[in-house]
């Protein structure tokens, strides 16, 4: 016979309703009372019948997650494990599952979004991207879903939830490192310039450039996908003055330099230097080790998931936004400039 929320109860010495309480991780519940009820629920061998909630709260304890690419792409890129474990993390406390969209385009990926909302497979979901002209969040506003968006929403900013770093500043501070260590041609590699993460660190950059009353080349500005690698470094090293340094949007676009580079002759950080961002075991395995910009991806994925399930709870909330700091972690992939 299987154990109910009145076993648990009785055994513990509380109600039927703390029981309840406990399980939803409710604020109202002293952490003394949740570890006694807990205890037990684990010594007796409780289960949630999550069928049972799901007919009886209209509730899936699911959250959706909608990727930046198709998955196959994403799996390929460090950040998406990283910002998963962090979301997986916070929904395992308060026993929610999961569900990851498996398009292979933006339409397939809008499309399973739809099937997602309107078969009421989840509770609320996680945008993992802010992009130019992208369908989802206009859907999800229109649908009056609960969501949150990691990155600064590029319209609608006052109707969204969403979780990200200062990315200017990221940008502006991986430059004037940089600049600090004596460089004063610096170029940036980004990629799709449409989403909003990739203007704010290049706005960042032009930023620091310009407030140090270093030249801003248009011609040292570029934008790579999965074909152009080679001929934007052939770009970049076949004019008159060359970059001794470069800021490089992410640590997987880095690594694809990183080699490029040294195909065509470049040794870092000897001939050349870089500073990237998002510190993943990529950064750390280099050679050489990548000096970045942390932006602390486990922890971006943590704090969308904890907002995401607050406005799953009080649909009423003020829609806020959470900023996660940066920090430069120095490694080997930078050196000072050499004054002749």
């Amino acid at each position: 016979m299987s154990v109910t929320i009145k076993d648990v109860a009785k055994e513990a010495n509380v109600s039927p309703s703390t029981v309840s309480r406990v399980l939803s991780d409710s604020d109202k519940i002293s952490e003394k009372t949740k570890r006694k009820v807990r205890k037990v629920m684990n010594e007796l061998g409780y289960h949630i019948n999550y069928n049972a909630r799901v007919l009886v709260q209209k509730s899936t304890k699911t959250i959706g997650i909608v990727m930046k690419h198709s998955a196959t792409h994403s799996w390929h890129n460090p950040f998406f494990p990283e910002v998963l474990r962090g979301i997986s993390t916070y929904c395992h406390k308060l026993d929610y599952s999961i569900s990851l969209t498996t398009g292979e385009s933006e339409e397939s990926i809008y499309k399973e979004v739809v099937k997602m909302v309107h078969g009421k497979r989840i509770d609320g979901i996680i945008v993992l991207y802010s992009k130019k002209d992208d369908k989802v969040v206009p859907f999800l506003i229109e649908q009056q879903v609960p969501f949150v968006v990691i990155g600064k929403p590029m319209e609608h900013t006052n109707e969204i939830m969403y979780v990200d770093n200062d990315n200017v500043q990221a940008g502006k501070e991986a430059a004037e490192f940089l600049i600090d260590l004596g460089h004063e041609e610096i170029g940036f590699i980004g990629d799709n310039p449409d989403f909003q993460v990739i203007q704010d660190r290049m706005n960042g950059f032009k930023e620091a450039l310009l407030s140090n009353d270093l030249f801003y080349r248009d011609e040292y500005i570029k934008y790579v996908d999965d074909n152009n690698n080679r001929k934007i470094v052939t770009e970049l090293f076949n004019q008159e003055i060359t970059p001794t340094a470069l800021v490089i949007s992410s640590d997987i676009q880095a690594i694809g330099i990183l080699k490029l580079l040294h195909e065509i002759g470049y040794r870092v950080p000897d001939d050349i230097s870089i500073v990237t961002f998002n510190k993943t075991f990529i950064t750390e395995l280099s050679i050489p080790s990548l000096t970045t910009v942390n932006t602390q991806t486990y922890q971006l994925g943590y704090e969308s998931s904890r907002c995401l399930i607050e406005l799953i709870n009080e649909p009423e909330m003020f829609k806020r936004s959470v900023i996660i700091p940066t920090v430069i972690e120095v490694n080997d992939s930078h050196q000072k400039v050499l004054k002749v």
